[in-house]
């Protein structure tokens, strides 16, 4: 069993207003958010590799 695994789970972040952002911001806002999912998405292929590497070892 991996510790992860009985973490409590988080709430998820309270949304931002997008209402009271200008154009500009919305933009620059889209594009953190893009570079958080691609760090995200980073983070699970190399969990997936180790589980992988793992998996192979019990096989």
């Amino acid at each position: 069993m991996f510790d992860d695994d009985l973490d409590p789970r988080k709430k998820a972040p309270a949304q931002k207003n997008l209402t009271d952002m200008g154009i500009a911001e919305l933009e620059d806002y889209i594009v953190e958010l893009k570079a958080e999912i691609v760090r995200t998405e980073k983070e699970i292929e190399k969990k997936k590799a180790i589980r992988d590497r793992a998996a192979s070892v019990f096989k």
